[in-house]
């Protein structure tokens, strides 16, 4: 079944929960989530050609201000799951926005809405600080609009 994606243009991750990845609720631990959006933001920044290295050697990185999550729906180990990010929002200068969302493959139910409000800080003192070049060229071509 084809996800209805939030925004255009995804980019996707296959996963499945591990036996491991199940809490005492028989389902996906809620933190299990938080990792795997971690996980794709790194993947996809890294595919726009920004990985770690990078942000150590510029001295910046996109810092999460705030992160919030909507869990919708459990999953359950083996469940087959696709995740999807976005940057759906800069100014261009200190701040960006990146979603989530989890979709159940076998009934394309979104299980999980995720945002993260970043922000450029410079790496050694922690500061904010505007985005380098650098981080422009990669990210904002990326930006989506939300579809009609």
């Amino acid at each position: 079944m084809q996800p209805d994606w939030d925004f255009p243009q995804p980019y996707t991750m296959a996963l499945a929960p591990s036996a491991a990845d199940i809490d005492g609720l028989d389902h996906t631990n809620n933190a299990v989530y938080v990792q795997w959006c971690e996980k794709i933001g790194w993947a996809h920044s890294e595919t726009l050609g920004l990985a770690l290295a990078d942000y150590r050697r510029l001295d910046r990185a996109m810092a999460i201000r705030r992160a919030e999550y909507d869990y919708i729906l459990p999953t359950a180990a083996g469940d087959a799951l696709l995740l999807a990010t976005w940057l759906c929002a800069t100014d261009g200068k200190l701040a960006m926005e990146r979603r989530f969302q989890l979709v159940r493959e076998s009934d394309g139910a979104t299980v999980l809405r995720g945002r993260w409000d970043l922000i450029c800080i410079e790496i050694s003192s922690g500061r904010a600080r505007r985005m380098p070049a650098a981080f422009c060229d990669a990210y904002l071509p990326a930006v989506v609009a939300p579809t009609a």
